[in-house]
């Protein structure tokens, strides 16, 4: 009789955890609609093309930036190609050394992670940056791609960057609990998962030989208490200056992994020592 008041009381909780399992699959389905339906797609699938020379009046070799990834990485959401991620960040290096940078933004508009691939079969052949920055992350989360998997395209990529000749920069998946169009508890989920993808890529990038900045924490406060002046017209995608702050931010990794600054800030983490580094092509000119 004992056993079977047992069993039965499993089953009882088994069917009402299933019930609740069900209900909040269905709660969860209903708000990421709702979240569709707040941001549409008011800016389009294309962001402003920045490919250019920038800062040409220093003179002298230009540096070469690559900038891979997703939307925030193309700049979608920015009015002007000067505003963009790529752009502010090559005339934030190009300042501190005085130098022009040459960039080149092969990062595409809804991107996973596993697009990595695709965006760098796309460059000539014998294009040789040196230095690269990548942003991805956040497609991955929302699209449940699981970490292992995005964790391994991003690797995959800081690897064949590597053989490039490139230093590498990850700016790690940035806090979807900044979202606002996003209802709760689907917001709090997706913080979470956000979360635990950017420490994993930060790890696994670091393994890699890159350097890794947490996005969440270095510009995250930034969104989260500002977000009518950090985000764009669909609440989403950065504004010019949701961009301006996480350029800025990016710039000091960029520097240490050309060897022309020493220290970093916090939430900004070096490559693991036992990782090995590309040879780095960069040289101040004279």
């Amino acid at each position: 009789m004992g056993r079977t008041r047992t069993m039965l009381t499993a089953l009882a909780v088994s069917l009402v955890a299933s019930v609740t399992a069900a209900a909040t699959v269905e709660l969860l389905r209903r708000q990421a609609a709702v979240a569709r339906r707040r941001i549409g797609k008011a800016l389009g699938e294309v962001a402003p093309d920045a490919d250019r020379v920038w800062r040409k009046k220093y003179g002298g070799d230009a540096l070469e930036l690559l900038v891979l990834g997703d939307s925030i990485a193309a700049g979608l959401g920015a009015e002007r190609r000067k505003d963009t991620l790529g752009a502010r960040i090559a005339r934030g290096v190009a300042k501190k050394l005085q130098r022009p940078v040459r960039l080149r933004v092969a990062a595409v508009v809804g991107s996973e992670s596993s697009a990595l691939a695709a965006q760098l079969d796309d460059l000539p052949a014998g294009y040789r940056p040196d230095v690269a920055v990548v942003v991805v992350g956040g497609n991955d989360v929302t699209h449940r791609v699981p970490t292992a998997v995005s964790v391994r395209h991003l690797v995959e990529a800081v690897d064949r960057l590597h053989a490039r000749g490139s230093a590498v920069v990850v700016g790690t998946c940035p806090d979807l609990g900044a979202l606002r169009p996003v209802p709760q508890p689907l917001r709090v989920l997706g913080a979470r998962a956000s979360r635990q993808l950017a420490a994993a890529q930060s790890v696994a990038a670091r393994r890699a030989g890159a350097h890794a900045v947490s996005l969440a924490e270095v510009v995250g406060p930034f969104f989260i208490s500002y977000p009518d002046e950090a985000f764009s017209l669909d609440r989403f995608h950065p504004s010019a200056a949701g961009y301006r702050r996480t350029a800025k931010e990016l710039v000091p990794s960029v520097l240490v992994a050309l060897g022309e600054r020493a220290e970093l800030p916090p939430g900004h983490r070096p490559p693991d020592p036992l990782a090995g580094r590309p040879r780095r092509r960069w040289r101040r000119s004279a």
